[in-house]
């Protein structure tokens, strides 16, 4: 297997999805701006999303597909049991979930958004909006468990394209909602749960190659499925730390208006990074990574991981650097337009500019945590995951009055890059990694063309500095000709000091 190669393929339909996410969420921009209905709907989409994205992106994964390639090596009748078994736990546990939260809707909005409460209109649309939308977390966990069957198998491409679907339903009523004079924040709602539903349709079909499933709604627990699930709600914590802080800075930033939008807004804008930094590297790596360790070919695991953590720093140290030193001008081409405000451009890209610090982080955090999750270890990473969310809340809390929202991101990425360090520390005490000394040689390249490349950067900046303005109607051509050219450069000079190179990411 080539990691860079089956990397591209996940990464070429995730950047398909988020370059129409990112056209969604600048129609809401428009439409919506940072308005109370933004903050409502921000918030009914972050409960079903934050679970989307800790599913999605690799969670349900990295406890499944192990035990599934373990249990499909051994015997494939015995990998379709297994499956049918978790399957159908699964489903009967997110209808009891999901039927919950319906019922207590109310209290769940003023867990997650406290600082609603105060405002009826708000913390009611919010609740009515939540509703409708968290339905979605059934259909997305079941389509995770079906994508965990294809990446198990080496196939990426559809589990990667299924999320085109979400942004496509939003966009659709979007223009649905402004030609027909609607409600834009309610038929985003219902778009949500519909396109979930499609999402799961979609990869069932692609799926039937490989499994057909055969649902009883009976619960067969045995010692595998026990295994199995001690180690997946670890995972949802360990894997989905990032994730999990954003929610928590969602509660905190909840207390002051419109920071809901401005954290939503720069989040959208360096996920695109960690989506091919650090999920797309994790999720690839992962079922090839299991099987060397099942197989017992440590040297060909230690492989796997040195060229993961190397892949994922030339991909994320650029995009860590670009964002910092353009924040406000991203910020301002992707969504400042409409009723999204230019002070509300300011305060989104200084949540981006902190965030970003932070982006090496998120996507080595992604990749490090497989290292355990391969050989069947979950709590570590949850130990460490545990401690990450504890420093951000407290760094977060102690420091809110003082700094405003602004703290959130800076927390985030703070906590974030001492689970990093931890991690690191761990993985070597524990002989699980190996550091080649090619790799020290492939960083110290990445970070010289990372260096030119900024130096680049700040100059267009400066050089259309008028054309870049809030103002200016071309701003996003601009913006697009700039990123252009840094790539390029970015990409040539890695190319020429040999780091970006095809037959440098084979894992065998």
């Amino acid at each position: 297997m080539n990691l860079l190669s089956s990397a591209s393929v996940f990464s070429f339909y995730t950047l398909i999805s988020r370059v129409l996410g990112y056209f969604r969420d600048i129609l809401i921009a428009v439409f919506l701006g940072a308005s109370i209905y933004a903050d409502a709907y921000f918030v009914a989409f972050r409960l079903p999303n934050t679970f989307r994205r800790l599913f999605a992106e690799g969670v349900f994964n990295a406890a499944f597909i192990p035990s599934y390639i373990e249990e499909s090596t051994t015997n494939k009748i015995a990998g379709k049991k297994f499956a049918d078994d978790v399957l159908n736990l699964l489903l009967i546990t997110l209808l009891g979930i999901v039927f919950l939260v319906e019922i207590f809707t109310p209290a769940i909005v003023y867990v997650i958004a406290p600082g609603f409460y105060g405002d009826v209109e708000k913390f009611d649309l919010a609740v009515e909006l939540t509703k409708i939308t968290f339905p979605f977390l059934l259909f997305v966990s079941l389509s995770s468990f079906f994508s965990g069957i294809l990446n198990s198998n080496n196939k990426f491409a559809a589990a990667a394209a299924a999320p085109i679907i979400l942004n496509i339903f939003l966009i659709l009523s979007i223009f649905f909602s402004y030609f027909f004079e609607l409600n834009f924040e309610l038929n985003l709602s219902y778009a949500v749960t519909l396109a979930g539903l499609f999402q799961l349709i979609f990869l069932i079909f692609f799926t039937k190659y490989y499994y057909k499933p055969s649902i009883t709604f009976k619960i067969k627990i045995n010692s595998k499925i026990i295994f199995f699930f001690k180690k997946l709600l670890p995972s949802i914590f360990s894997s989905g730390v990032t994730q999990i802080n954003i929610l928590v800075g969602t509660i905190i930033a909840s207390f002051e208006p419109g920071a809901v939008s401005y954290l939503y807004y720069a989040d959208r804008i360096y996920q695109i990074n960690l989506a091919i930094a650090g999920i797309a590297i994790g999720t690839v790596a992962l079922p090839e990574l299991s099987r060397k360790i099942k197989t017992g070919n440590i040297p060909e695991a230690m492989n796997i991981q040195n060229k993961s953590i190397e892949l994922c720093l030339l991909l994320s140290i650029p995009a860590s650097l670009g964002l910092i030193i353009a924040s406000q001008q991203i910020t301002s081409a992707l969504f400042g337009y409409g009723s999204f405000l230019e002070k509300d451009v300011v305060l989104a890209a200084q949540a981006l500019k902190y965030f970003g610090f932070g982006v090496p982080a998120f996507a080595l955090i992604k990749v490090l945590s497989n290292f355990f999750f391969a050989r069947d270890n979950t709590k570590i990473p949850f130990y460490i995951s545990v401690f990450s969310v504890s420093l951000n809340i407290l760094i977060s809390v102690i420091y809110f009055r003082e700094l405003g929202f602004t703290i959130i991101p800076i927390a985030t990425s703070v906590a974030t890059w001492c689970a990093v360090i931890i991690y690191l520390i761990l993985l070597l005490k524990l002989k699980y990694l190996n550091i080649s000394s090619s790799f020290y040689i492939n960083l110290s390249k990445t970070i010289i063309s990372a260096i030119m490349m900024s130096l680049l950067l700040y100059f267009l900046i400066n050089f259309f500095e008028d054309k870049l303005i809030y103002t200016n109607y071309y701003k996003s051509f601009y913006l697009i000709m700039i990123i252009g050219l840094v790539a390029g450069l970015y990409l040539l000079l890695a190319r020429l000091l040999g780091v970006f190179k095809i037959k440098n990411f084979k894992t065998n």
